[in-house]
């Protein structure tokens, strides 16, 4: 489920730089979705080096 909106906040994004559409708030959602995605990567490695 996060791949799947990591992709299409990805896709958008570029579809936004290549069509001048909704930069800033696109922007916004890219960093969004960077932030949970490094959070869940991190805990999901914490929880696994406790055993």
């Amino acid at each position: 489920m996060l791949w799947t909106i990591i992709g299409l906040l990805i896709l958008f994004w570029i579809l936004g730089l290549v069509f001048k559409v909704a930069g800033g708030i696109i922007h916004i959602l890219l960093v969004l979705a960077l932030i949970v995605f490094l959070y869940n990567f991190f805990m999901k490695r914490k929880g696994r080096a406790r055993g």
